[in-house]
């Protein structure tokens, strides 16, 4: 019986593939896809060097007529290892070049060769790739594996830089917001199923200390600012914004404060899933002939005898093996790790980078409504804060300060805390903010940069920088991901001047809809569901992950043996992540460690900590099938992705996790001790019943009140005297409504926030633990992030 669901599940995904029309031409006589098509009957020896591009998507592409560059949705990408062979100038099965080949290869492979596999390098090797150009791309780790999955989800032009650019009469602020705001369009353009338009709402309040009027002057200082923003997007603008009065914000977003609320501006911006996005740019290079490899770390540069820059030394950190790119010329975007890179190329290299620390956490999504945003423009230290619905969990941040260059940068305690004391000053009374609710933090590093050919060097760059060396490396480094795309057009173009290449097409990348926009609608979930047995959550999650890939997803789906869902096993109870995108992101998305499926194909790692813990064992299970991995690298897997939840808020444990112990714990329905700082709950059955228990024993009148002196005695009881600081300060804290006793409800609100002193006392731990040990090597750290 299964078997024949199989069967009809691969039939649908056939059938959905064929009414899109992905599949019915291969090939077409297009003009814009003859360079490709010639490979397929043309020998090798004929095709002088060019033939790389050719053989990494030649015979993995389909054309629809009319859309040359849609892919077909069952397009399956050329394997890692193919991608290998091909950076080293060999066949993509690995056999090495003929004589005859050898000798028409007078050129380096590549025009190009990108190191960095963020949002900037892929941009980068996508736009040069559709221009016709050869290019190749090494990452060290993962793509999007550092600054780039770790944004504020934010596709947007900045309402505070046009406020800076108002008052300080700046017109380098001004051209930044009018950049991003056009990039904003053709971000949401190209990638529909990935960026969504989101309202952010700016609550208004009276001011302690104002005259009566000054709060419409306020109202209307908050108007003229919102309506600028939009004229300033100009025909690319997205909805308009709109005032609403003080009843009507509070019924769009309940959980406002509501005292001194005089009413709310709503305006719009973009917002995206960035790991995915990068994922989706990767993709996009490789269908268009990009020669693309991840966990390829670069060791060092390769001169030519004139001392320029022509290729780079690249060790595959998944096997250790070492092999030399050639290209004609090099870009460094690697983030962060620019200074690293141009100190092999020049040792006494100048250091452009002024590593910033951004923290985000992630809180439960009863904190906002499921459409709207909130932003502070005005928090107590002066910085802005935002405060958005993702991926149906809520998101709040940023910080910014300095911070050291790390692979895994870790969250301060001070940092996570200060947060959630802004997002209390918004918040009713009502709403509860405590750290327990975090249910995953992580940190993210803002490369800012100077510019060294600038007149001031120590002067940071407001938005992004280019530079060429003396041995013509090209840099590119700053920006931010509303503005990958103008950014990567502007490398290219100085790349193109630099080393003399000559494109066959002009930058067409605004116009380039991403892998899965094609045959993306908005209502194509419900044709899953209809065709899989998918759940609805599940069905609109692949939808917006995928766009149309998720038939491809949905046809690896195993069954679930059960009336409904048919098909669709999901990785964990709370989350729409389900166990064929495991197998999806081993075949087609080059995911090749356990924290590339749970942090960058799938967001588990930052949407909860203890989720993603949880549903370890089952991905590893089905990687190492997939990938053939011994029980010593399904071992080493496991610890290293227990590693990398620590640094997103994972509470330590007291011992190692055991691999088989916690899989047993997980099957016997044991909580795991780690699952207690991420419950929901305030506190835990075994908890309130011995909460209970003591109350009743102090409770000596029998009234349902105990004394407020009886505190002291719980707290010993409790083993917790030697970590509570003075007692008033905790029941100033709730109101108590009688100063000499504490009825049960308070009682329980005292040891909540008993529990929240030890939450956080647990995480400063953690962030002491993994300070030092997550510092890099100069000589380490290189490939990008």
């Amino acid at each position: 019986m299964w078997s024949i669901l199989t069967r009809k599940k691969i039939a649908y995904a056939s059938a959905a593939t064929l009414a899109a029309g992905s599949a019915s031409y291969y090939l077409s006589s297009d003009s814009t896809s003859k360079r490709r098509h010639r490979y397929l009957h043309t020998p090798l020896s004929n095709l002088a060097s060019d033939f790389i591009i050719s053989e990494a998507n030649a015979d993995s592409y389909a054309y629809l007529e009319g859309f040359p560059e849609k892919p077909h949705t069952l397009w399956t990408p050329p394997s890692r290892k193919e991608m290998l062979n091909l950076l080293q100038g060999l066949h993509k099965d690995g056999t090495p070049l003929t004589p005859n080949e050898e000798e028409i290869l007078t050129e380096p492979p590549f025009d190009l060769l990108i190191v960095g596999g963020g949002a900037t390098g892929t941009g980068a090797a996508l736009d040069a790739a559709t221009r016709g150009l050869k290019v190749a791309l090494v990452e060290r780790d993962d793509f999007a594996s550092g600054t780039s999955s770790r944004s504020t989800k934010l596709v947007h032009g900045g309402v505070r830089y046009l406020e800076k650019a108002f008052w300080q009469l700046d017109h380098e602020q001004y051209k930044l917001v009018r950049e991003a705001l056009y990039e904003r369009a053709t971000f949401l353009h190209i990638a529909p199923y990935l960026s969504i338009e989101i309202a952010i709402m700016a609550p208004i309040y009276k001011y302690e200390k104002s005259y009566p009027d000054c709060q419409w002057w306020q109202v209307f200082y908050y108007w003229v600012g919102s309506k600028a923003y939009d004229l300033l997007a100009g025909k690319e603008a997205i909805e308009s914004s709109y005032f609403l009065t003080r009843s009507k914000a509070l019924e769009a977003f309940p959980m406002l404060k509501k005292e001194k609320l005089v009413g709310a501006m709503v305006y719009y911006d973009g917002q995206h899933n960035d790991a995915r996005m990068n994922v989706a740019l990767a993709l996009t290079a490789i269908a268009n002939g990009a020669v693309i490899a991840n966990h390829a770390e670069v060791i060092g540069l390769i001169k030519n005898e004139k001392g320029e820059v022509n290729g780079a030394r690249v060790k595959d950190t998944l096997t250790g093996e070492e092999l030399n790119v050639k290209a004609k010329g090099v870009i460094n975007a690697t983030g962060p790790f620019t200074d690293t890179l141009r100190s092999m190329e020049n040792p006494r290299a100048e250091n452009i980078v002024a590593p910033s620390s951004g923290v985000h956490v992630v809180l439960p999504n009863y904190y906002s409504p499921g459409n709207m945003g909130l932003v502070d423009p005005a928090t107590s230290d002066g910085r802005v804060i935002f405060f958005l619905p993702w991926e149906g969990n809520t998101i709040a941040g940023t910080t910014d300060s300095p911070t050291e260059v790390t692979y895994n940068p870790m969250p301060k305690e001070e940092e996570i805390q200060w947060i959630l004391d802004e997002i209390k000053r918004y918040l009713s009374p009502d709403v509860k903010v405590r750290r327990g609710d975090v249910l995953a933090a992580w940190s993210g590093i803002r490369p800012l940069v100077r510019d060294p050919s600038a007149k001031n060097s120590a002067d940071l760059v407001r938005n992004h920088m280019i530079n060429v060396s003396e041995s013509k490396l090209i840099t590119v480094a700053g920006g931010k991901w509303t503005t990958y795309r103008a950014m990567a057009e502007e490398t290219i173009d100085k790349a193109i001047e630099v080393f003399g290449l000559n494109p066959m097409k002009p930058c067409n990348t605004r116009n380039i809809k991403l892998i899965g926009s094609h045959g993306y609608s908005k209502t194509m979930f419900i044709k899953l569901i209809q065709q899989f047995g998918l759940e609805t959550e599940v069905a609109q999650h692949l939808a917006n992950s995928y766009g149309d890939r998720a038939w491809a997803v949905a046809a690896l789906a195993n069954p679930t043996r059960k009336r409904w869902p048919v098909f669709g096993m999901r990785l964990s109870p709370f989350y729409p992540y389900i166990d064929s995108e495991v197998r999806f992101a081993v075949r087609r998305e080059y995911a090749c460690t356990l924290v590339d499926v749970i942090a960058r194909r799938t967001r588990l790692a930052f949407l909860n900590a203890q989720a993603a813990l949880e549903s370890l064992p089952q991905i590893l299970e089905i990687m190492a099938e997939e990938l053939k991995w011994s029980d010593e690298r399904q071992s080493q897997e496991f610890d290293q992705a227990i590693d990398f939840l620590l640094t997103m808020g994972l509470p330590p444990p007291k011992e190692k996790i055991n691999l088989s112990k916690f899989k047993a714990q997980l099957k016997s329905g044991v909580r795991p001790e780690q699952s207690a700082f991420y419950s929901r709950a305030r506190f835990q059955p075994e908890e309130l019943t011995k909460f209970q228990n003591i109350y009743a024993d102090l409770d000596l009148e029998g009234d349902g009140t105990i004394k407020v002196p009886y505190l002291s005695t719980v707290f010993v009881q409790l083993g917790l005297s030697h970590h509570i600081p003075d007692i008033n300060n905790i029941l100033e804290s709730i109101h108590l409504e009688n100063a000499n006793t504490i009825e049960f409800e308070e009682f329980l609100e005292v040891m909540s926030i008993v529990q929240e002193m030890e939450h956080q006392n647990t995480y400063v731990k953690v962030f002491q633990n993994y300070k030092d040990k997550r510092r890099i090597p100069i000589e380490r750290a290189s490939g990008g992030v």
